[in-house]
C-alpha cells in the first residue's frame, strides 16, 4: 500500500514516515494542502494521511474539496483538534477516520489496517488462503505451518494479492503500492519480485494474467 501523507510539521512527518517504512508501507509525504487536492486527482496513491492545521489551506477545505470531486481515496485525519465537535466536522466532511494528536503509533497501525481492509476482500488481520498464512499486523507469514521471511517488497506483494483475493492486480497497481515518488523503478522490477516469491510459496499459488497482472483465487489448490 502506498500511503501519501499530508504533515507540515516536518520533524514529525519525517517520524511517521520512517514508522510507517518499518510497517512495509510505501509512504511519500507533502506539507500543503494544494498538493494534497493535485495528489488525491492524480490517483497514484492508495490511501491519505491528512493533518488539519496546514499552513496553506485549512485541512477540512481539502477534504471537502477532495469529496466533491468525487474521489473516493480513504482519508485518514491526524489532527490535533482533539474536540468532540472537532471529530464531528471531519467525520461529516468526509474523512474515513480521525486520530488526534498525540496518538500511539501502534493505534496509527491499526487504523491504517483496517482501512486497507476495507480496500481487499478481507475482514481480518489473518488471511489463510490453502497453505500460506498471513498476518498483517505482526508480518508473518507461514507455508503449511513453518514460517516465511519474506523481503519488505515480497511481503508487500504477497499481502496485496492475498487480500484482493479471487481479484486480479496489475503490474501498474502494484508499482504504486510498493514505490514512492522519486523512486527508480525497473521495468521487470515486479516481474523480478514475483518470480522470487512463488519460489518460496506452493506451485501455482500465484496465477499470471498474461497481458493483465497476477492473482490469487480464494480456492487455491495447490501442490
Amino acid at each position: 500500500m502506498h500511503i501519501l501523507l499530508i504533515e507540515d510539521e516536518l520533524a514529525l512527518a519525517d517520524e511517521i514516515c520512517q514508522s510507517l517504512r518499518k510497517a512495509n508501507y510505501a509512504v511519500s509525504h507533502l506539507a500543503s494542502g494544494k498538493q494534497a487536492i493535485v495528489a488525491a486527482q492524480n490517483g497514484d496513491v492508495d490511501l491519505m494521511i491528512l493533518d488539519l492545521g496546514l499552513s496553506d489551506i485549512d485541512g477540512l477545505q481539502v477534504l471537502t474539496k477532495i469529496r466533491k470531486l468525487g474521489l473516493g481515496l480513504p482519508i485518514l485525519v491526524l489532527t490535533a483538534r482533539g474536540q468532540l465537535s472537532d471529530k464531528v466536522a471531519g467525520l461529516d466532511a468526509g474523512a474515513d477516520d480521525y486520530l488526534a494528536k498525540p496518538f500511539e503509533l501502534d493505534e496509527l497501525l491499526a487504523r491504517l489496517r483496517v482501512l486497507q481492509r476495507r480496500l481487499g476482500t478481507v475482514i481480518s488481520s489473518d488471511i489463510q488462503i490453502a497453505d500460506v498464512s498471513l498476518r498483517t499486523d505482526s508480518m508473518a507469514v507461514t507455508v503449511q505451518g513453518s514460517a516465511l521471511a519474506l523481503p519488505r517488497k515480497e511481503f508487500m506483494i504477497l499481502r496485496a494479492l492475498m487480500e484482493r483475493a479471487d481479484r486480479i492486480v496489475s503490474k501498474a497497481q502494484l508499482e504504486t503500492m510498493l514505490y514512492e515518488w522519486g523512486d527508480e523503478v525497473s521495468s521487470n522490477a515486479i516481474e523480478v519480485h514475483v518470480h522470487n516469491l512463488r519460489k518460496k510459496l506452493p506451485k501455482d499459488f500465484i496465477n499470471t494474467i498474461r497481458g493483465v497482472g497476477y492473482c490469487v483465487k480464494k480456492s487455491t489448490t495447490v501442490n
